[in-house]
This record gives C-alpha cells, sequence and structure tokens, in this order.
C-alpha cells in the first residue's frame, strides 16, 4: 500500500518535470524509471527474502523457532509433508480450496478500480499532476488499516465479521461513488472504498493459509491457486471502465458492488462450514484443542 502511494507522488513528479524530455512523454519515463527499480529489487529479492521462518538470517534461533511455531499451531489437522504431487491433489480435491480462490476472485475484481483510480480522480476536475498526488492519501490509510485489521483479526483469531464490516464500508464508498458526481463526496467515497478495501487481501489469503495449511505442499498450491485464478479478474474487469463511461463509470462501481457483495455471502458460507467442522471435531476427538479459524 505504501509503494501505491508514493507511485502517485512519484508519478506526479515525473509527469511535472520529465514529460517531453528527450522526445518522451511522461507515462515512457514513469513505466521506464520504475521498471528499472522494480528489476533491481526483484534480484536483491532473490537474496533477502527467506524461504521460511527457521531459515531466515536475520532473526535469532529461538525467534525463528517461535515464529514457526505460530504458523504450526495456527493450522488444524497438520499433517507430515508429503510430494508436491499430492500436495496439488489435495488441494484440488478439498471444495474449501475453491471457495477461497472465488472469494479472492470476487475482491480483485471490487478492486478493479485500482488500475483507474487516477482516471476516477480525474472526473473530479483537477490536473494530472494533483490527480496524481491526490491518489496517495487514501493508499496511505489503506497501509494504516491493513496493518490495525490484521493484528485485531489475529489477536481474536476472527475473520468473517472483520472481512464483512470492511467490505460493507467499500460498498458504501461505491453507493456514493455512483450515487453523486459532487467532487466532496465523490473524494470521501474514495477515500473509504480504497482505504478499506486492501486490509481484506491480507485476511483472505491468511485465513486460506490457516484453513487448507494440512501440509505445507497443500498450502503452497492453495495459496497459488488464490493468486493465480484471483488475478484472472485483471483480464476482464478493464472493460467495465470505458471512457464511453465517465465520469459516472456507471457499469463499473455497480459490478464492484455486486462483486463486493458475493466475498460477504461466501465469507459465511465458509464461516458456517467450519463451525460444524469445529463441532463435529469436538465431539469426536473431545482431546483436540487446535480449531479452524473463522
Amino acid at each position: 500500500m505504501l509503494a501505491s502511494s508514493f507511485s502517485g507522488l512519484i508519478a506526479a513528479g515525473i509527469f511535472a518535470g520529465l514529460d517531453g524530455s528527450m522526445g518522451l512523454a511522461g507515462w515512457q519515463w514513469l513505466f521506464i524509471i520504475q521498471g528499472a527499480v522494480s528489476i533491481a529489487v526483484a534480484v536483491a529479492a532473490l537474496f533477502l527474502l527467506p524461504d521460511h521462518p527457521l531459515t531466515t538470517r536475520w532473526l535469532t534461533p529461538e525467534q525463528r523457532q517461535l515464529a514457526h511455531n505460530r504458523i504450526y499451531i495456527d493450522t488444524t489437522g497438520r499433517r507430515e509433508g508429503t510430494s508436491v504431487w499430492t500436495g496439488l491433489r489435495d488441494a484440488c480435491v478439498d471444495w474449501r480450496t475453491w471457495a477461497f480462490c472465488l472469494m479472492y476472485h470476487l475482491h480483485l475484481a471490487a478492486n478493479g478500480f485500482q488500475n483507474f483510480l487516477p482516471t476516477v480522480m480525474q472526473t473530479l476536475g483537477y490536473s494530472t499532476t494533483v490527480t496524481l498526488a491526490l491518489t496517495c492519501p487514501p493508499y496511505i490509510l489503506a497501509a494504516l488499516v491493513g496493518i490495525l485489521v490484521s493484528w485485531t483479526s489475529g489477536r481474536y483469531n476472527e475473520r468473517t465479521w472483520h472481512i464483512s464490516i470492511l467490505k460493507t464500508i467499500v460498498i458504501g464508498g461505491f453507493i456514493v461513488a455512483v450515487a453523486t458526481l459532487n467532487i466532496a463526496a465523490r473524494l470521501v467515497g474514495i477515500v473509504f472504498f480504497v482505504g478499506a478495501t486492501f486490509g481484506i487481501n491480507n485476511l483472505i489469503l491468511g485465513w486460506a493459509s490457516s484453513t487448507l495449511g494440512q501440509t505445507d505442499e497443500k498450502k503452497a498450491v492453495a495459496i497459488a491457486m488464490c493468486n493465480t485464478l484471483g488475478s484472472i479478474a485483471s483480464i476482464y474487469t478493464p472493460y467495465l471502465w470505458p471512457s464511453s463511461g465517465s465520469p459516472r463509470y456507471l457499469t463499473a462501481w455497480i459490478a464492484s458492488i455486486a462483486f463486493s457483495v458475493g466475498v460477504i455471502v461466501i465469507a459465511w458460507w465458509l464461516r458456517v462450514s467450519l463451525q460444524r467442522k469445529n463441532k463435529k471435531t469436538r465431539e469426536q476427538h473431545p482431546e483436540e484443542t487446535n480449531f479452524y479459524v473463522y
């Protein structure tokens, strides 16, 4: 979120200072500069990012073991590791994998505004530079909200209400955006749906990780499936934002509301299912102390 926030400021600076320089448009300079930095960071990440808490070099041995134990006890029905192909099969035959994939897909589809936020901001009537700068504050708020809800969700072992409340705020912002062209009201709506929506990313993937993490291989495949099938939304959501839809973008906002409602429905469906699973586990294994989080 901080990257998205500062990218708006960087873009504003590039358009203000480099647009037309050396015969290149501002957007071309933006691609060159941010692309070059991304490549450098990606290469560095190969050496800096750990594969597992137990192999993290910048933690003490005690901290590594603590991080590992936290992941281990957060997973219900933990089993010994299997082969990659067994993990693939386990993930594919578990209907909850597909439920999480669909929920994440609908969530990312509702976030289709992300690529068009500067376009939406421009409907407020400001210049290109000011428009890009205005995209910064909502993303800073989104970063703070993301940290807060991740902490409270983990602290209270709760997922469904966090997702539902955040999505309700997001839907409220979408409704404001579709209902009025008033500049102040639309700006408030943008702050609402940008600030609230991105914290849900961590909640869904974290929830999927703990629910589908019976083996490391199954967890890895399940998370990969969520990310892959979720990102498919980027293929069709741009078609919801045609230039002919400006300035109201009625189709895009209504679709985003529908996608968000779908996320809430699936979250509660999973909650009810996991509640029943926990109840059955308590009846059959009274000694069990580790249950599904919902």
